[in-house]
């Protein structure tokens, strides 16, 4: 037969099984196209605006041929900070664009995630409902004026935190918007600013109702965070007749704006997008804001594939200081995320509050555990006791009912009786769900290994109590060798300067850096396990839809709620000193933190109950009152930055598109250089010296430094002294560290640098690991 002569049937054959095969269509994603710092400066006209725009749609309609179709691909432009934009890409052209000499980075869409009234007095701002003279609220008049701006799920604008009464105008320097909705949302004197960003969001989750066009607060989250950083002194605040005090921010008088930038989660792809959070940081930059707090993160990744590591360059460039939380993913190593040399990273440690109560067992043995149930059972009745693994329903793992996971407990085993469920895996407020549907008149949360001494008051739907590793293992024995094992638990009592307070929190992220292995990371920790702040009325103090109560302030941890409180700080220190630079900020905060609890120990990591490392609290726990003198600061400037990148290996044309400016990479430049608070040498073969500047921010005087060694490195300060006559006079050191041990473990060593004029103590952490 010949190839021209086709038979009707095979051609009708030919098309059937044709239409089987669906034609192949390329797959759209959002990615993010960075592109540096824009030309025009901080007087940019709208013109310059769109100009900006339209080289966006030039650049991408060079590649998707027609700048119509680029126009409908992009769905958020960068135009006066950020220069860049978001759009809708197949794989092959984010490929291409990233070839393009003018592009720093193509990166996905990624998610990321979210990560009190007694704490402001624990780290001594006030004593016993008093303000002492000294304290930093009457030195900065409160935070008066200064505008902390805050990324997170958005604000409940009728919260008395954010009341205007007795406030004054609006500060001049204010440029931002209250966005407006239809939930009837408003800003006033206090919260002079709002928005809301979900194009990232949507690129995700497909198109959004009007009811996403809001910055009100849904999830309670953002709520809580700004209130803990710049939140007014509200009276008679507690949750469920508990922790009843005086709930306030950091900077009571301080303006607030959010900026909202997270949403209900996607299928575990988080819940805060990178492109929303990149137009977030370039509106916030114009608004005028003097502080960001950032609590939320993803995986640590490359600065320039990294939204909040962009943002908060942008933002430091413009004096801007930054906050981000460390992350919760202890306590692991190597988890730390926001590790970025320019921002503020915070760890979360305890408090000396505790929410106790106790659980008594049928042998006479008494465990102490922690709750916020709003209910509890009656006092030294006992019950019988049964394990979720005893408590297995027919078709579960004897694991998923030892977590007391959905579906693996059996009513007819636990009913009326108190269950015990073992952390992990899920919430800690859904295990009590559980028991509660399996019949369950009240819930034992055992910690696992992991968490070890880590327990958290939640607002449990039944009453309950959390203990830790070592008593959980006691309970289980007992259950297990008990015939007809039973117990009671007694009502929830608050209770005040507890022992040895702080410790960090087992869930709080740990270093070394993974990105930078020169820079320590988290910076600093902070108040962080059950802080009472104000909360969303539009959801449940435990977040889960099955739990119908509302309450106006609400108890949470993690690294998100440590880092408000250092955002309120640097709030008061922005005040007091407007000339400091972000750099210097971090550094008083840094330089001035303690390393020991209120028992004279150092401060424990909860998951071991051993001593903590800088990688668990970095300089260690934050300390406002000494933050205000911190007598030298170790300061940092756009180039030194632009150095640092240099010396991580980044190119002249990545670091001139990325400053905006031609920026030559030093010859001579070298990690050890970088002017960080902290000293971090992450190989240190043989000898390595180290090269530091400070500033004198106090009066005159001669500092002398005091070392305490790493185990087995020498270190020798040179000039082992530093005079100054002035403030503001700078004076450079150096420091030797060298291996004094051969064939030692590679693995790291801690010690501690101090320069001390007998009245100002500036600590910096020695973090060294021989090779």
């Amino acid at each position: 037969m010949s190839l021209s002569i086709i038979s009707p049937l095979f051609l009708s054959a030919f098309l059937f099984f044709s239409l089987l095969h669906p034609p192949t269509f390329a797959i759209e994603k959002s990615y993010i196209v960075y592109l540096g710092s824009h030309s025009h400066g901080s007087e940019a006209k709208l013109s310059d605006f769109k100009r900006v725009k339209n080289s966006h749609y030039e650049l991408l309609g060079s590649f998707t041929k027609s700048k119509e179709k680029a126009r409908e691909k992009i769905f958020y432009s960068y135009t006066k900070n950020i220069n860049g934009f978001a759009a809708m890409l197949e794989d092959d052209e984010a490929a291409e664009l990233a070839k393009h000499p003018d592009v720093i980075s193509v990166f996905l869409n990624k998610g990321k995630r979210l990560h009190t009234t007694h704490s402001w007095s624990f780290l001594g701002l006030e004593r016993d409902g008093e303000i002492p003279l000294g304290s930093i609220w009457y030195k900065s008049k409160f935070g008066k004026d200064v505008v902390v701006g805050n990324l997170d799920t958005g604000v409940w604008p009728e919260s008395k935190s954010f009341s205007d009464e007795g406030m004054g105008p609006i500060p001049s320097h204010w440029r931002g918007i209250c966005q407006r909705d239809t939930s009837g949302f408003c800003c006033n004197r206090k919260l002079i600013g709002a928005r809301y960003f979900n194009k990232g969001y949507a690129a995700f989750a497909g198109p959004l109702n009007s009811t996403y066009n809001t910055t009100r607060d849904k999830a309670g989250h953002g709520t809580h965070t700004l209130s803990t950083a710049g939140g007014n002194f509200v009276p008679k605040a507690n949750v469920f007749g508990n922790g009843n005090g005086t709930v306030k921010g950091g900077s009571p008088n301080a303006r607030v704006a959010a900026y909202k930038v997270c949403w209900p989660p996607i299928n575990g792809s988080g819940e805060c997008f990178d492109a929303d959070i990149m137009a977030a940081f370039d509106a916030a930059i114009s608004d005028g804001v003097n502080v960001l707090s950032v609590s939320l993160g993803g995986d640590p990744a490359d600065f320039f594939e990294d939204s909040i590591a962009i943002g908060s360059f942008h933002a430091s460039k413009k004096g801007i200081v930054v906050v981000a939380s460390a992350g919760n993913s202890g306590p692991a190593p190597g988890t730390v995320s926001n590790v970025a040399p320019w921002m503020i990273t915070v760890g979360a440690s305890t408090t000396d509050r505790e929410f106790t109560n106790y659980v008594g067992l049928g042998n006479r043995r008494h465990l102490k555990g922690t709750s916020l149930s709003e209910k509890g059972l009656p006092a030294a009745k006992f019950y019988s006791l049964i394990s979720g693994e005893h408590a297995k329903a027919p078709n579960s793992s004897a694991v998923d009912a030892s977590l007391c996971k959905p579906g693996a407990l059996d009513p007819r085993k636990a009913k009326g009786k108190i269950l015990v469920c073992l952390r992990g895996e899920n919430g800690r407020v859904n295990k009590g769900e559980q028991a509660l549907l399996a019949g369950a008149v009240g819930m034992i949360l055992a910690n696992d290994e992991n968490s070890g001494n880590e327990i958290i008051a939640d607002a449990h739907v039944l009453p309950a109590s959390h203990i830790n590793f070592t008593d959980g293992e006691a309970l289980y024995a007992y259950i297990n060798s008990s015939r007809v094992p039973v117990a009671f638990m007694t009502h929830v009592k608050t209770k005040l300067e507890t022992k040895p307070a702080p410790f960090m929190a087992a869930f709080s992220s740990r270093g070394p850096n993974s990105i930078a292995s020169s820079i320590l990371k988290p910076d600093i920790t902070a108040p962080g396990v059950s802080i009472i702040a104000s909360y969303s009325l539009a959801v449940s103090p435990t977040g889960e839809d099955f739990d119908k109560r509302r309450i106006s302030f609400n108890t949470e941890s993690g690294t998100s709620m440590s880092c408000p409180h250092v955002s309120g700080v640097v709030g008061l220190l922005k005040t007091l000193h407007p000339d400091w630079s972000p750099a210097s900020i971090r550094s008083a905060i840094m330089t001035t933190a303690r390393t020991r609890a209120n028992n004279m120990n150092p401060i424990l990591d909860s998951s071991t109950n051993l001593k903590a490392t800088p990688f668990d609290y970095g300089a260690g726990h934050i300390r406002p009152n000494r933050a205000m003198d911190p007598g030298l600061v170790y300061d940092l400037t756009e180039n030194d930055y632009l150095n640092f990148l240099c010396a991580q290996g980044y190119n002249q044309s990545q670091i001139k598109i990325f400053s905006g400016k031609p920026y030559p990479c030093p010859k001579s430049f070298s990690l050890e250089e970088f002017n960080y608070p902290s000293i971090t040498v992450p190989n240190l073969n043989g000898h390595v010296t180290v090269t530091r500047r400070v500033r004198n921010v106090g009066p005159p005087g001669e500092y002398l430094a005091y070392v305490k060694s790493p185990p087995g490195v020498t270190v020798l300060v040179q000039p082992k002294s530093l005079k100054f006559k002035r403030i503001g006079e700078e004076k450079t050191f150096k420091v030797t560290l060298k291996n004094v041990t051969e064939n030692e473990p590679r693995d790291y060593v801690f010690g501690t640098l101090v320069w001390t004029d007998r009245k100002h103590y500036v600590r910096s952490a020695l973090v060294v690991r021989n090779y």
